[in-house]
């Protein structure tokens, strides 16, 4: 039962189609993000705290390796967020289903 406050971050260009901690294959338009501790194939719903934007995305790789952020989302989860250009943005991040679910 995660549900954490803290800041996201997002990653894609030099990371796009290498493959993730996961094994899967990075795609920044796809819905994932990489969280340090949560099981792969965990589904977290992330929510934007400055504008109240919010989705679900997969956890598939490990990260972020920034000391004080909880998340890195794809260039598209930031893109659906609204802090693609920001860079960065303060959000909450709930567990909304485990991979044992």
């Amino acid at each position: 039962h995660y549900d954490a406050v803290g800041v996201a971050s997002w990653y894609g260009g030099r990371h796009h189609g290498r493959r993730t901690a996961s094994g899967q294959v990075y795609d920044m338009d796809a819905l994932t993000a990489a969280h340090p501790t949560l099981p792969f194939g965990t589904r977290v719903q992330v929510t934007n705290l400055e504008n109240g934007r919010s989705i679900v995305l997969t956890i598939n790789d490990r990260g972020p390796f920034v000391n004080g952020r909880i998340i890195d989302v794809s260039r598209r989860a930031a893109e659906q967020l609204g802090f693609l250009h920001k860079g960065v943005a303060r959000v909450r991040v709930r567990v909304v289903a485990s991979v044992a679910e």
